[in-house]
């Protein structure tokens, strides 16, 4: 026995110079950054400006896959099934990386466990907007004529158990009134339907609606997080309308299979963080209304625990299941 223990501790040191030399030599060939969205998404658009930034840095290509599907889930199970060598990454929002797993029965991943976080990108506000011609014009008349028309209100969002459905739930159940949630396979029939008037009120992310409000098509009621957003500085808050410590933000992160490298993972973290505070990164960000967070690996651990806490309630609430 005390042979074997000596032969696998031989093992163990022999092994771990190797890890660490292929950590250092990291990247050897191109590394697969997996979008679980379709391409021209906020998240894929942020993803390739990233990919761009990480290529620039270590002198190999970072390429977008864009694998769409369950609520980000068959992306999210492709990254967490694959090797920890650091050439598969996950850039994803709430539903792949933290929130599915309240939701979907028989996930065959858990975010929590089969995951290293990497870095928190970005956040964005969603959006409360509202056919041209509804009734409402401000959030406060919204609650209002919701409250007066229980059940009467059509509320698009881009698909069961998006943010943007959870947080449906969440203004309704926070704000005492019940609408009608509609569904939709993503965001552009979502906003088709919102032109043509066949839909009330949309909940969804903000960067794709800012061209519509600056152009009167559509109008905008309010935004879900605790500041304005400077793209749309006339429009209030949720909170401002009166209800305290509502907030609902729409997030962008980069995670790898666990088991990856520390050494990867801090070098992933410290050339995002890098973009970030660049006058390139920032103006990226602006362009798509989105606001730069970084911070370290850890940072990311928490929020999305954060997360996890905040929404199960309305979740469960909401009896959301898929």
């Amino acid at each position: 026995m005390r042979a074997l223990l000596v032969g696998l501790c031989g093992l163990v040191l022999a092994l771990t110079p190797i890890h660490n030399a292929a950590a250092q030599g990291w990247p050897e060939r191109t590394v697969t950054m997996i979008v679980p969205f379709p391409a021209g998404s906020a998240v894929d658009t942020l993803a390739r400006a990233v990919g761009q930034a990480l290529s620039e840095a270590l002198g190999k290509q970072f390429i977008v896959d864009n694998r769409a599907g369950a609520g980000g889930s068959i992306g999210g199970a492709a990254v967490a099934k694959a090797s920890a060598d650091g050439y598969t990454l996950l850039f994803g929002t709430p539903a792949p990386i933290a929130l599915n797993k309240l939701m979907y029965k028989g996930l065959a991943y858990d975010s929590e466990k089969d995951f290293t976080p990497v870095v928190l990108v970005a956040k964005s506000p969603l959006i409360v907007t509202a056919r041209a011609d509804f009734p409402a014009k401000t959030f406060e008349e919204l609650i209002a004529y919701a409250k007066q028309n229980p059940g009467k209100v059509n509320v698009g969002h881009p698909g069961n158990g998006t943010l943007g459905h959870i947080t449906s739930e969440l203004v309704q159940r926070s704000v005492g009134v019940k609408m009608t949630n509609v569904p939709y396979r993503g965001t552009s029939p979502l906003m088709t339907d919102l032109l043509g008037g066949q839909i009330d009120i949309v909940i969804d992310f903000m960067p794709t609606y800012v061209p519509l409000v600056t152009s009167g098509k559509v109008q905008a009621l309010a935004v879900t997080t605790s500041q304005r957003a400077a793209q749309l500085p006339a429009v209030p808050t949720v909170q401002e309308t009166g209800f305290k410590g509502f907030e609902a933000s729409a997030w962008y992160a980069m995670v790898a299979p666990i088991g990856t490298s520390p050494e990867i993972v801090a070098k992933l973290n410290s050339i995002v963080n890098s973009f970030l505070q660049s006058e390139k990164g920032k103006a990226i960000l602006g362009q798509n209304a989105l606001l730069g967070v970084g911070g370290s690996p850890d940072d990311l651990k928490a929020f999305v625990a954060a997360e996890l806490a905040k929404w199960r309630p309305a979740i469960e609430a909401a009896k959301i299941a898929m």
